[in-house]
């Protein structure tokens, strides 16, 4: 059973993005709104345990978090200023209107994934904020150092403050130019949650329904962008196999989860979106993963998995995307159709020693060739960088049955 102090824990990460973004609707200040968070989770932390969770958490964090932004605002120099700027928010005069986008989190995003900031910082900055996402977190999704994504957020947050970038409702003429920013945030909030990093729960669902959630407002305003169409269609085909991808606190491979155990209906809606982009015929990097995923999902069995087409696939996909992850992926595709032996030699190559999913397909190809030293030194290495504890079980008990 959940203790008082893990059942603050998880509503606040529930509530986490949508928090935040009220909070800089209101005040209009990134740092504000993050120590004022982070009162009322110490706030809550005090009180739930002993009173219980309240029956609208969501209410009681945002008043708590604005009764303690509007403290530090009275503590500021310009105290008078933004003191009447802070009982604005109890003003009963309507807000100005949202624009195209109304959804809180999503107009965060868009504002947050200004031109002004580089393409990395504007990510790193929105999944902290909106996903909730530590810089651990998201340092392990970009493949660098903790400290140098810390420090990557604290000059998104300066440059910020010193180019007064405002945080209005972005103008319907914005939206094409950040939509490069705002898909990779939310496929990264997805990814965090379908394979999240730390000792929680190994599959964070409410940031993989948060993200489809907002991917599927975002397909509203721009349902002529088949980009944005292939991300809802990635992201539905893969939650689709949720239910599946973890057995007695382990992880499950695709070629072994029950199939049966797919929510079918997200599939056919991932299959269906996959078709509207082919018809549109201006494929990019989401429509293309998507169409991968298609093609496991088509598969009754693993068995009947078209690897050719998949490789296919990520051959044109490596012509957008020439990343050394999308390699990867490739070589596990190739192993399937020309052998083990041929997709070690792909993945060998690759500067990827950092990353653990390097490893743990290493791992599985020497196992697969009947090197076995040679695998437990790989999965060794796998164990040891992945913070997932369901894929840790896996790797551990792969290890455990070679000889």
């Amino acid at each position: 059973m959940e203790d008082g102090t893990a059942a603050v824990e998880r509503v606040f990460r529930e509530e986490y993005g949508r928090l935040i973004a009220s909070l800089v609707r209101r005040f209009g200040d990134i740092d504000i709104a993050e120590e004022a968070a982070g009162e009322a989770l110490v706030a809550a932390l005090e009180k739930w345990p002993e009173s219980g969770v309240p029956p609208n958490p969501g209410g009681w964090l945002t008043t708590t978090a604005s009764n303690r932004a509007i403290d530090r605002i009275r503590r500021e120099q310009k105290r008078d200023a933004k003191h009447q700027a802070a009982l604005m928010t109890y003003d009963d005069t309507p807000h100005e209107p949202t624009g195209p986008v109304e959804d809180d989190r999503l107009r965060l995003i868009f504002t947050c994934c200004h031109p002004a900031l580089a393409p990395e910082a504007r990510v790193a900055l929105t999944l902290r904020l909106l996903g909730g996402l530590t810089v651990a977190e998201i340092a392990q999704a970009f493949l660098v150092p903790e400290t140098t994504m810390g420090q990557r957020i604290t000059r998104a947050k300066k440059k910020i403050a010193a180019a007064k970038v405002p945080y209005r409702v972005p103008e319907a003429a914005d939206l094409p130019e950040r939509l490069g920013g705002v898909l990779a945030v939310l496929f990264l909030v997805f990814n965090e949650g379908y394979l999240a990093t730390g000792d929680g729960d190994p599959i964070r669902a409410e940031l993989t329904g948060e993200a489809i959630r907002l991917t599927r407002i975002l397909r509203q305003l721009l349902p002529e962008e088949p980009e944005v169409t292939g991300l809802l269609g990635l992201e539905v085909l893969i939650e689709a196999r949720r239910d599946a991808r973890v057995r007695n606190g382990q992880l499950v491979r695709l070629d072994e989860q029950d199939r049966t155990g797919w929510d079918r209906v997200l599939v056919a809606e991932g299959h269906d979106l996959v078709r509207q982009c082919l018809a549109i015929n201006r494929p990019g990097r989401y429509q293309i993963l998507a169409a991968i995923n298609a093609v496991h999902t088509d598969a009754p069995t693993a068995a009947d998995t078209d690897w050719a087409q998949v490789v296919a696939l990520y051959d044109q996909l490596t012509r957008l995307d020439p990343s050394p992850i999308v390699a990867l992926n490739r070589a596990v595709a190739v192993a399937e159709l020309d052998g083990p032996a041929v997709g070690l030699a792909l993945v060998d190559r690759l500067p990827l020693t950092g990353y653990h999913a390097w490893h743990a397909v290493r791992a599985d190809l020497l196992r697969r060739l009947g090197r076995s030293a040679e695998a437990k030194e790989a999965y060794d290495a796998a164990i040891d960088s992945t913070q997932n504890s369901a894929e840790r079980a896996y790797l551990s008990r792969k290890r455990g049955e070679l000889v």
